[in-house]
């Protein structure tokens, strides 16, 4: 029997930092560990950075290997957890729609069929508030992963929206426009 994919989308709203300004960030393809909080490190293997075709590196994220790796010495049982690691090909980068997709051609962590697609959505200037921005969108499909429940996958997801969300926001804005005012 098929089980049908998991399909899973989460968002968030920046007020204060463009689109324009978060793009560049997501194009980064290879570097995405400087804004996600959970990934220890991201790297490229093959093609340019931000171009269909390149393959990156990721390691460290919070979703569980599926593997385990025994202890250093020969006598000992003991299973330590095995880092959790994936490469991913950027397949599409649309910059003026200011989207981009992904797939997940290996990992140790269970997912199969997993493709992904970011896109970021500008905010027009609300004349209430004088403020724009963007909103984040983040979407994926996968084969059902064993050991996994959808509805949690779908929270770390947003959780780690949320996380990278806030650093790319800090990171293009001027440090004055951080401090609040009293």
């Amino acid at each position: 029997m098929e089980h049908p994919k998991w399909e899973g989308k989460v968002s968030t709203r920046l007020s204060k930092a463009t689109a324009d300004q978060i793009w560049p960030l997501f194009t980064d393809f290879f570097n995405v560990h400087k804004y996600f909080p959970s990934l220890e490190t991201s790297y490229g293997l093959h093609g340019t950075n931000g171009e269909s075709g390149g393959i990156r590196y990721c390691a460290g994220f919070s979703i569980p290997s599926t593997s385990k790796s025994t202890g250093s010495s020969p006598d000992t049982e003991a299973e330590r957890p095995v880092r959790s690691w994936s490469k991913e090909r950027l397949v599409t980068v649309d910059h003026v729609q200011r989207c981009l997709s992904y797939e997940m051609i290996d990992s140790n962590i269970g997912f199969n069929s997993y493709v992904s697609t970011v896109k970021i959505v500008p905010v027009p200037t609300d004349d209430n508030d004088g403020q724009s921005g963007c909103v984040i969108e983040w979407s994926f499909t996968v084969d059902p992963v064993e050991g996994l429940v959808f509805d949690d996958l779908v929270n770390k997801y947003d959780l780690g929206l949320q996380r990278m969300a806030k650093r790319m926001e800090d990171a293009v804005l001027p440090p004055s426009s951080l401090i609040s005012s009293f």
